[in-house]
């Protein structure tokens, strides 16, 4: 019986997708997304709710 000394390829690409960095990476990219369309984002309901946000905190003009 042979045993495997190098591990598998599915095994390091759980061990990359699961570190912290990695994970870091994709919370804040996701964060960073979100703000994106939230600020950016012409739907009416979406601009209303977020109006003064975006005015006060990036002085992002929308008028």
């Amino acid at each position: 019986m042979h045993t495997q000394a190098h591990p598998s390829v599915w095994q390091k690409t759980a061990q990359v997708t699961l570190s912290q960095p990695v994970q870091a990476t994709l919370y804040v990219s996701l964060c960073a997304l979100t703000l994106w369309t939230v600020y950016f984002s012409t739907l009416s309901a979406v601009h209303n709710r977020a109006h003064s946000l975006r005015h006060h905190t990036l002085m992002v003009s929308c008028h």
